[in-house]
């Protein structure tokens, strides 16, 4: 299949020059049409002509969320209104929701890179794409269909939720592609396997984002409905949507698209640049968008640039899959920990499923953590009290705290078509 809609980017250093030329074309486009940055710029005691180099974004003040809640409803608008063709809303806020804005060429770069994604993903003509995620002021079931639309694939517009359904169109349709959230792509393949349909549907892939999904989720999901591939895409309403990355076939990294935005991986207290590899918070600049463009916006996700050319042999460059958020992050015991650890260290050993609840308690003046994980389909219940103590033993001395774990039943622990909920706090 021909790659249409990829850049044609030779190597990395004319990647270089279309990277500095949208940064300069931003900051020029910003300072004159949002009052908001020509503000904020100003206080920094930055112009727009002193941004020579690449390097020179380290000048640039930060956009954070709240400067979007802050600005509702039309935050770091930077062309008239009669330019704005639609709005999207970002989902999981207090108080006033981030609403962004679109001109017509925002829709059309914003579809234009989400067929990227679908080609990265070997989707086009002849494909048919069961779209499982939220249409309305969400930035997702839109985006999905359109970049389906211009590959040439089927697209076929289920939304979110309602297993029946979503199961009898895998049988009735015959789609080969699913398009929805890692925890919706559990409960999907637990469901085939629960009804029988795994010899009745045709999936071929599953492109999956929202939220974190680890090795072992991703196996399960693959050996549930039968796929060769499980994609993880990433994006948010405030870059576009959707559609900013994806990992190839090669699953060695997400490339994104860095003739579209800027990332910067920082450390989230120092705000300087963390070296490659280490993890660090992802800030994005857009280089291109024009009615709410992005300088330097903390996203609050955290993940590692991966060094090298990727195994396919793009030119556009990696970053590891989203390793959780930097608000994820909990203390116990004055030790700060990210879900994601406790999810790599679940991966690490055999016999236990990839679903796990973290509780956390406060008893007599000090603070227990239970981590409740569900055992494998196949896994052997005597088996549950040894499994216990390597995951105990394994998160004191990777963690350096100590923690209960239980082996529960599979299945038992709540199953959830959006994003699965893993920590419950009840100090």
């Amino acid at each position: 299949m021909s790659q249409t809609f990829m850049p044609s980017i030779r190597d990395e250093e004319e990647l270089a020059r279309i990277q500095l030329e949208g940064l300069r074309w931003t900051v020029r486009h910003a300072y004159e049409g949002s009052e908001f940055y020509r503000r904020r710029f100003d206080e920094a005691g930055v112009r727009p002509d002193q941004i020579k180099t690449l390097e020179d974004i380290q000048r640039l003040p930060f956009t954070t969320a709240n400067d979007l809640r802050e600005g509702y409803p039309f935050p770091l608008l930077s062309v008239p209104t009669d330019r704005v063709v639609r709005i999207h809303s970002s989902s999981g806020t207090t108080g006033k929701r981030k609403i962004l804005a679109y001109t017509r060429k925002d829709i059309e770069d914003w579809t234009a890179f989400f067929a990227r994604c679908y080609e990265m993903a070997g989707v086009g003509p002849g494909d048919r794409v069961q779209i499982a995620v939220g249409y309305g002021l969400w930035t997702a079931g839109v985006s999905f269909q359109a970049g389906c639309e211009a590959v040439g694939a089927m697209a076929v517009p289920v939304g979110p939720g309602n297993v029946d359904l979503q199961c009898q169109f895998l049988v009735d349709l015959q789609p080969t592609v699913v398009c929805c959230t890692a925890s919706m792509a559990l409960l999907l393949a637990e469901e085939v396997e629960r009804r029988n349909l795994r010899d009745r549907i045709r999936l071929r892939s599953v492109i999956q984002g929202s939220e974190r999904c680890s090795d072992r989720m991703r196996r399960r999901i693959q050996e549930g409905l039968g796929v060769e591939h499980v994609f993880d895409i990433t994006g948010m309403t405030e870059l576009y949507g959707p559609g900013a990355g994806i990992d190839c076939r090669e699953h060695r990294g997400i490339h994104y698209w860095a003739d579209m935005y800027i990332l910067e991986i920082l450390d989230p207290q120092t705000l300087k640049p963390v070296p490659e590899g280490e993890i660090g918070e992802m800030v994005v600049t857009t280089l291109r968008k024009e009615a709410s463009p992005l300088i330097r916006y903390r996203t609050r996700d955290l993940t590692r640039a991966l060094p090298g050319r990727c195994a396919c042999g793009s030119v556009l460059p990696r970053h590891d899959r989203i390793l959780g958020r930097d608000d994820d992050m909990f203390i116990y015991r004055a030790v700060n920990i990210y879900p994601g650890q406790i999810d790599e260290i679940l991966s690490e050993v055999p016999g236990v499923s990839s679903e796990y609840n973290i509780v956390l308690e406060r008893r007599q003046g000090r603070d227990y953590m239970t981590i409740y994980v569900e055992r494998d389909p196949a896994g052997d219940p005597l088996k549950d009290e040894r499994i216990e103590a390597d995951l105990e033993h394994r998160i004191k001395s990777q963690i350096m705290v100590s923690a209960e774990v239980r082996v529960v039943d599979y299945a038992s622990l709540p199953r959830s078509e959006k994003k699965a909920k893993r920590v419950f706090d009840k100090r």
